[in-house]
């Protein structure tokens, strides 16, 4: 027995202290980097499509996609919280709780977006013209916003199930049914905005529609393999439905802080970002939004990782090995910031053909888009810092200080910033309010890896109850 028990602790070591190896960052990250770049590359060409029927539809598309991304990123926040308690659960060696804290996060989900839409549904209009865009570009918002509004509901499965894959160290799936899903919405977009195969040109409501069915099928793919005879064999998912309030109340304590983190950091950044444009006119939009869209496609890359490493670094935590939590995070920040570093300088070097490719019959957007790019280009660092250190963050379970700080920076940094900045310097135009989001993220991205080097993530326990099976049977059972 003594024999035995050793053998197991043996080889339980043996594989975590693999976890911690260049290696396996790479395979665990590799399927979510393919999922995030091809989702991002999709509404990368969604929103060409969109650019090529004129200025005021590019500069709709992306603050209406904006506006109903910031309650989904709220969401996505808390279904974050899922792969947290996955994973750790593994790690704790209980791996037929993960499936019931996915369920959880579903029925959360579908009432938060049955009351979203009933709220910002009848106030798209209003929404806008607080913004201050022009009537032109408010009326074709609107239209984009109500039909994303109905895609984000979609989204739940999605987000939810997403998590749980990656909780459980399964990102391929993830990744084919993405991929599935995108050549699918690229093609509705292609066909739906410009009236293909028989349909009406609808325009920016197409790229609506499009998004909406590409959605529909991800979510469907997804929650048809979550319910698979494998899954539900290890991890129970067809008999955990019922529900656990103490599991909701688990998931929100971690998810409701992360939910507005990401609010804060992703959508509400984007949106305070084009209201402070909005006062320059829609050639300013419209380079905001192709010089936005870029830099997210750039990140996309480094945001995989930082799933990746959320999912690994929580299960080491579970296990109670921080050291490899540690070692797996500064192997996941030399690779993000030698990636955004070069990124960096290729938007400084090629910015004016970047512009071109956007907006080729719109020299004015050319020149400001091109400027713009400037500091974009010198903020990638400091990026890749803040989104990799999140990662490790999350996993930890310390989204309190995420949402503080993403806090501080929207609304802070870029909000108050900003408008200082529009108001006393108008004369640069829509430089001010980027400077001013350049300023934020090199904040945050400073601020992020001295959280993670001083250790204080390591207090947190995010679990109500102390785990039973410890981390070795799970790792045997393997």
């Amino acid at each position: 027995m003594d024999t035995m028990a050793e053998n197991i602790n043996t080889a339980s070591k043996e594989n975590i202290d693999h976890e911690a190896s260049l290696g396996y960052m790479i395979r665990l990250a590799a399927p979510v980097i393919v999922m995030t770049v091809s989702f991002t590359v999709m509404q990368f060409v969604d929103r060409s499509m969109v650019a090529s029927l004129g200025t005021a539809e590019l500069a709709a598309i992306l603050p209406a996609g904006l506006v109903a991304f910031l309650p989904g990123t709220f969401m996505i926040g808390i279904a974050a919280s899922v792969a947290t308690f996955v994973s750790q659960s593994r790690g704790k060696g209980r791996p037929h709780e993960c499936s019931s804290y996915a369920w959880q996060a579903i029925y959360m989900g579908l009432i938060y977006f049955a009351v979203v839409i009933a709220i910002m549904w009848p106030g798209a209009h209003w929404i806008f013209r607080m913004l201050g865009h022009s009537p032109d570009v408010i009326r074709l918002e609107v239209i984009y916003l109500r039909i994303m509004l109905l895609a984000q509901a979609v989204g739940v499965f999605i987000w939810v199930s997403s998590e749980f894959f990656m909780g459980i160290h399964r990102p391929i799936i993830t990744m084919y049914a993405s991929l599935i899903a995108q050549v699918i919405n690229v093609t509705m977009n292609y066909v739906l905005i410009f009236g293909k195969w028989g349909f009406p040109a609808m325009g920016i409501a197409g790229a609506g529609w499009g998004t909406f069915i590409g959605m529909a099928v991800g979510g469907i793919i997804r929650m048809c393999l979550f319910l698979s005879p494998g899954i539900h064999s290890r991890f129970k998912s067809r008999t955990s439905l019922s529900v656990d309030l103490n599991k909701m109340i688990e998931l929100l304590k971690i998810g409701l802080p992360a939910g507005f983190e990401m609010m804060v950091n992703v959508a509400l950044w984007g949106v305070v970002l084009f209201g402070l444009i909005g006062r320059f006119g829609d050639d300013s939009l419209a380079a905001t939004s192709a010089v936005f869209s870029t830099t997210h496609v750039s990140v996309m890359p480094v945001v995989g990782l930082k799933l990746a490493l959320s999912v690994a670094s929580g299960k080491a935590i579970g296990a109670g090995r921080y050291d490899i939590a540690i070692k797996q995070t500064w192997i996941s920040l030399r690779a993000g910031i030698l990636y955004m570093g070069v990124t960096g300088l290729a938007f400084l070097l090629f910015r004016r053909p970047i512009m071109q490719w956007w907006s080729p019959e719109n020299p004015e957007v050319v020149t400001i888009g091109s400027t713009l790019l400037i500091p974009a280009a010198i903020y990638q660092v400091f990026h890749a810092m803040r989104v990799v250190c999140s990662g490790i963050l999350r996993g930890a379970g310390d989204t309190r200080w995420l949402a503080k700080t993403s806090a501080l920076g929207s609304g802070g940094i870029l909000g108050i910033g900003g408008l200082i900045i529009a108001a006393w310097i108008p004369q640069i135009g829509a430089l001010g309010p980027w400077l001013a989001a350049s300023a934020s993220i090199m904040v945050l991205g400073t601020a992020a890896l001295w959280r993670f080097t001083s250790n204080r993530w390591m207090a947190i326990h995010i679990f109500r109850q102390p785990a039973g099976v410890p981390i070795e049977e799970e790792a045997a059972i393997e």
